[in-house]
């Protein structure tokens, strides 16, 4: 069997071109796309973004002449342009699951609601769909997950971000039979629960990213996400709500993740967490074994003397990883991360100021909620709001800052694709 990039190389020649379709343009979306359009053996033939010109502009700079640019929302229309050899920029999302020709999406808009609607019509045309948006997965991604089995395609989050990274570290220590005492990340920036894209607008202008995805990371959303996402794919648990992120040097960390009585701060081994301090862009798991041998071979091999060992990968390629997911996907039907059947961790949501009877919430990323991360038992005992269902939800009663919303606090959009998805997998997937 050929590796990865010498079977890319022979499906090249043979011009046996995986057609790829990119949802979302931003930074993420904006990196895969022209990643992609550089390596053999796929290509991106479809955009779709709320800002038209975003989305040409990235054809342009992947060599495609304007002229060769097909503008249209209707699905039809798109696949008779790329049977001309045109390429399609599309303002409607839910037209790219529908043309005909295109083999695999990547959903990278991070917006919960417009994730769940594209990979439920992705899998129900039967297309894979590689999901940069692990907000929606969070919160939906065990249903989409079972029915894109039944329909015999692959859902999966993709590599690059921490959760597909922290699955590798994770899968070589459950292959050689290691115990896992915890699977955590290093929190990329500093957290500040009451962060809002105003006072975050003048660093994330610096920066050149969206101040409402800078929010989310400061505000420790984004770090809850993720780790829920890795925790429903291992069947690791967060050792309490909202997780220690204590603040530490990479040296510390395998004494720091371990149990209380052996002086860290753990109350149970098999969790999930993250860290403060010098540990990001890296991820980690820290594991411990019993074998004598074992012990012996990773002192000599300068991993120290144990009990606990640490496994550290110091860098996530976000976006220049994808494309081994797609690949993996269409050629191998394989995923990279997903749920591996009932959820086990749930993120709930946290009101982040006073929010009235009334009021529309905002969502992940904005003024009015941040999210923490919970055992999914408790989280459905307790009827909390998954944040992901948190924006456009309406308000039946007020709520104090700091606050954990109820679900029984809020009125839900019923003909939202997201909700229907959610109460199906609350249905046939109960929690753990």
């Amino acid at each position: 069997m050929l590796n990865l990039p010498d079977k890319l190389s022979e499906m090249e020649k043979k011009e046996e071109i995986i057609k790829v379709a990119v949802v979302g343009v931003g930074q993420m979306g904006a990196g895969v796309a022209t990643l992609i359009s550089r390596i053999k053996g796929m290509d991106v033939l479809a955009i779709a973004d709320i800002d038209r010109e975003k989305a040409i502009g990235i054809f342009e700079e992947m060599g495609v002449s304007k002229d060769k640019i097909f503008l249209s929302d209707d699905p039809d229309e798109c696949c008779r342009a790329l049977s001309r050899g045109m390429r399609v920029v599309t303002m409607d999302a839910r037209a790219i699951p529908h043309i005909d020709s295109i083999d695999i999406l990547v959903e990278a808009t991070g917006i919960p609601s417009v994730g769940a609607e594209v990979a439920f019509e992705a899998i129900m045309a039967k297309k894979h769909i590689v999901m940069m948006n692990v907000e929606t997965d969070v919160t939906v991604g065990p249903i989409l997950a079972e029915l894109a089995k039944n329909s015999g395609v692959i859902y999966t989050v993709g590599a690059g971000d921490e959760p597909g990274a922290i699955k590798e570290l994770y899968d070589f220590a459950r292959s050689v039979e290691f115990k896992i005492i915890a699977a955590g990340k290093g929190k990329n920036n500093p957290l500040n629960r009451e962060a809002t894209p105003d006072t975050l607008r003048e660093t994330a202008l610096k920066k050149g990213v969206n101040p409402r995805m800078l929010t989310e990371f400061v505000d420790g959303s984004k770090t809850m996400i993720e780790m829920a996402a890795v925790a429903n794919a291992t069947g690791l648990i967060p050792d309490i709500r909202g997780m220690h992120g204590p603040r530490c040097e990479l040296s510390e960390l395998s004494s720091i993740f371990s149990l209380k009585e052996n002086g860290g701060i753990l109350n149970q081994e098999g969790v999930v967490d993250y860290a403060l301090g010098r540990i990001a862009p890296g991820v980690f798991v820290i594991v411990t074994t019993d074998n004598k041998r074992l012990k012996k071979d990773l002192e000599y091999m300068s991993m120290g003397k144990g009990p606990n060992y640490l496994l550290y990968r110091p860098y996530h390629l976000t976006s220049v990883e994808i494309p081994f997911s797609v690949a993996r996907a269409v050629i191998y039907k394989e995923p990279t991360l997903v749920c591996r059947g009932r959820p086990v961790a749930e993120v709930i949501t946290v009101a982040k100021r006073d929010l009235s009877s009334g009021k529309k919430i905002d969502g992940i990323g904005m003024f009015d909620v941040y999210g923490s991360i919970e055992r999914a038992s408790i989280a459905r005992e307790e009827n909390l709001l998954p944040l992901g269902l948190a924006e456009g939800a309406v308000l039946k009663e007020d709520v104090k800052k700091g606050e954990y919303i109820r679900l029984d606090q809020v009125e839900l959009d019923e003909k939202s694709i997201l909700v229907s998805l959610r109460k199906l997998q609350d249905k046939i997937l109960p929690p753990e």
